[in-house]
């Protein structure tokens, strides 16, 4: 009987030495050997030299200046990695596709082929009239009261704003609670859809959104009523394209629009880049006050020399890495405005 325990505690410090020790170490060795900047992550530095990300996990990119990822359903947390599984069907989900496509998508064909929709959304929205009724941010929160709220907790700055409107509505807050017993101390979020149903009678044809203004030499950002901007392209865009099935409008990139299944791809296809490529031109070509024309060529060859094809090009179209051309982009032209 000692004799098989011994046995057996040995074979067992040899697994966990070997499994443990010995294994990992050989690889290790050898990724550091040969694949150092695999091994650690594929981190690339920045301008400044440090690190500012992995060329294998997608992150979000604000400025125009810049290509932007394809949509994340985690919100490109890669803790959190996962994909939307969210139905055709699912407002929330035609909602993130229009609200990406408001300030994008292009006429097709028409007097107006080939220019941005936006402008019109804009002008359509000033109207204040929807479905031949009033109120179209109204109409809005009315019919989508789970988005209403998620502008209201999407921003710190949104919450403070319907906080402080409601300590200067006090009346008709107290009614609202009249109304709804079961909820006497009302949040910001509980109160939008009544927030932006005054907010649409106060201000017809405005939206709130954030402004920013120089103030005594500093910037100072506040939301105030605004009746254009990509806000109101892309909260209304769906609502336009209702009022307007008849225009014809340029398709885009599937990858624009929808997530992957980790929800952290970094790289786009090269239709997605080119699609970008007008916005990331036109306003690099602002930043540096060159020739829009000289830009837009500089940045096409950009796209050109960081495209690649899986496996060699045996598989699929040409894609870019997001991270790796935003890169080449702040190195060819500096830093944004």
């Amino acid at each position: 009987m000692k004799q098989y325990i011994t046995k057996s505690l040995w074979f067992l410090f040899f697994s966990v030495v070997i499994c443990c020790l010995i294994y990992p170490a050989i690889l290790w060795a050898i990724g550091q050997t040969f694949f150092p900047f695999q091994a650690n992550g594929s981190m690339v530095n920045g301008p400044d030299g440090k690190a500012v990300g992995s060329l294998l996990v997608a992150q979000p990119f604000t400025k125009d200046e810049y290509f932007q990822p394809r949509p994340s359903a985690a919100s490109y947390d890669a803790s959190a990695s996962s994909s939307s599984a969210l139905a055709a069907s699912n407002y929330t989900l035609r909602n993130r596709v229009a609200t990406a496509l408001g300030p994008i998508v292009k006429y097709k064909s028409g007097p107006k082929a080939g220019q941005l929709v936006g402008p019109d959304i804009e002008v359509w929205f000033q109207k204040d009239s929807f479905g031949g009724q009033p109120h179209i941010v109204a109409q809005w929160a009315d019919a989508h009261n789970s988005i209403a709220q998620g502008w209201v907790t999407g921003d710190p700055a949104h919450s403070a704003y319907v906080d402080a409107w409601a300590k200067s509505h006090a009346d008709i807050v107290s009614k609202w609670v009249k109304d709804n017993p079961g909820t006497p101390q009302p949040k910001a979020a509980d109160l939008a859809v009544l927030f932006f149903e005054n907010f649409s009678r106060d201000y017809p044809g405005r939206f709130p959104s954030a402004v920013t203004e120089t103030k005594n030499g500093k910037s100072v950002t506040s939301i105030q009523p605004v009746k254009e901007g990509s806000d109101i392209q892309s909260n209304f865009f769906d609502m336009w394209r209702q009022d307007h099935a008849e225009a014809d409008l340029q398709d885009v990139p599937g990858d624009m629009v929808t997530t992957s299944g980790s929800g952290l791809d970094p790289d786009i296809t090269m239709e997605n880049a080119e699609y970008q490529l007008d916005r990331v031109a036109s306003k690099w070509a602002q930043d540096t006050k060159q020739d829009p024309a000289k830009v837009r060529q500089q940045i096409e060859t950009i796209l050109q020399q960081n495209a690649f094809a899986p496996f060699g090009g045996l598989f699929g179209e040409k894609i870019v890495n997001v991270l790796e051309v935003n890169l080449e982009l702040r190195k060819h032209f500096g830093a944004p405005a």
